[in-house]
């Protein structure tokens, strides 16, 4: 199968959706996402929104990412009594990039698992930081 770029939000839609799809069934990692996240729908849209403004630079009034990723991760892991680790960073990262190369291949397809990789890293890290008060 000849696989395409990521090109568009719908591109990008089936990316996330796929990839949560895998999430939500993950033995380790669906339950921190299946008890934090009550309205999948909403929660697809928003990152659609996220990954579409990281990938496509889009800042278009109605489709402008808002939310707080960091503060959304340093409460889920506080809910999880500090338990979220660089394995669970690992099992997320490896999941999204195993959706891409399934779905799609190109440079797109490729800095999206380089801003993958950073902001876990990041996120990662923030967690951590959080954890000291």
């Amino acid at each position: 199968m000849n696989k395409k770029d990521i090109k568009s939000r719908d591109d990008i839609f089936l990316l996330v959706s796929s990839f949560y799809n895998k999430i939500r069934k993950d033995p380790v990692l669906s339950p921190f996402f299946n008890d934090a996240i009550k309205d999948w729908d909403a929660h697809l849209e928003r990152l659609t929104t996220f990954w579409e403004s990281s990938l496509f630079m889009t800042r278009k009034l109605e489709q402008k990412y808002t939310g707080n990723p960091l503060e959304a991760h340093i409460k889920v892991d506080a809910k999880n009594n500090n338990s979220i680790t660089e394995t669970h960073f690992g099992l997320w990262l490896n999941l999204w990039f195993q959706t891409i190369d399934e779905l799609f291949e190109g440079d797109y397809a490729e800095n999206a698992k380089r801003r993958a990789r950073k902001m876990s890293t990041f996120l990662y890290l923030k967690i951590f930081e959080a954890r000291r008060g």
